[in-house]
């Protein structure tokens, strides 16, 4: 009588227990050898291993060539929706910046008329060198910066520190070979400043943080976060517009004021001259120090 399936799994499924079980018993068998086998023999160990490497190299490089298909394919999909997105955008921005660009057309003929009737007489170019800086010697007292410029390369006090950010500070001190730059974040630091739209003026004033104040702001005016600041050009320090930085906060603390220009990424300023004497000049025949005269002092006969 023919045996029928049932008959058969029941006589395989024992040899098949027996071949898993002698199938584990071996496998940890042969770890434990080659476990042996590499203290004792280290060499043939490493030469085994590289061939083992060398064998199954090609399958796994056939292996992850699907793998690397699917997931460049994936990145590429990814790349192409990121290129609408940013297609989208760039096509929004170019509208806005063709509209940008057509008002400051008008405005720049219109400035031209305008100083044509007004006979307006432009101001002086100035005249500038650019230095590195070469030593930060701020610290809880005292923000200011060395550069490897001089009055021998045409340096001279109170020349105005800029990036292309914005204003940095001011020249403090000249050596002939070096110059030090007080910022504007000192705490010996007042500049007239503009701020927003409505003008408003104020006194931007540094207090050794990395965020100066501020001050002197006349009664009634408002200031919002997000109003820029510039320089206001009283005094004669500096030139009228040159960027400072933006209001970040108003409150009973201060109106705190983040500048254009980090301290910290500060590698190459601009020193900028526009012949300006300032509001503190030396008059003529005040030195400090002896064999020059010095003010009420008379000649002798």
């Amino acid at each position: 009588m023919p045996q029928g399936p049932r008959s058969i799994n029941r006589l395989a499924l024992p040899i098949r227990n027996l071949v898993q079980r002698f199938t584990f018993m071996g496998l940890i068998l042969s770890a434990v050898g080659l476990m042996i086998l590499g203290k004792v023999d280290v060499l043939l160990m490493d030469s085994v291993r590289i061939h083992v490497t060398d064998a199954i190299a090609p399958v796994l490089d056939g292996l992850s060539r699907p793998v690397d298909s699917f997931a460049k394919a994936v990145q590429h999909v990814r790349e192409l929706s990121d290129l609408k997105k940013e297609n989208e955008l760039l096509r929004r921005n170019e509208d806005r910046l063709l509209q940008w660009q057509g008002a400051a057309r008008r405005l720049e003929a219109e400035n031209k008329v305008l100083k044509g009737l007004l006979n307006f007489v432009p101001g002086k170019q100035p005249s500038y060198i650019t230095a590195r800086v070469i030593a930060d010697t701020g610290g809880a007292f005292a923000h200011s910066l060395i550069l490897n410029a001089g009055s021998r390369d045409g340096v001279t006090k109170g020349q105005a520190a800029m990036t292309g950010e914005g204003l940095v500070g001011r020249v403090a001190g000249v050596g002939t070979r070096s110059a030090r730059i007080l910022l504007i974040t000192d705490l010996n630091s007042r500049i007239p400043v503009l701020v927003g739209e409505s003008r408003t003026r104020a006194i931007l004033a540094g207090n050794n943080s990395d965020r100066p104040k501020l001050i002197h702001l006349p009664s009634g005016e408002t200031v919002s976060a997000g109003d820029r600041i510039v320089t206001s050009g009283h005094g004669g320090a500096f030139v009228p517009g040159m960027p400072v930085g933006m209001v970040t906060s108003v409150n009973d603390g201060g109106i705190a004021v983040k500048p254009f220009v980090e301290r910290n990424r500060l590698e190459y300023i601009r020193l900028l001259d526009y012949g300006l004497g300032g509001i503190l000049q030396v008059p003529e025949g005040i030195t400090g120090k002896a064999g020059k005269k010095k003010v009420g002092a008379k000649r002798k006969p």
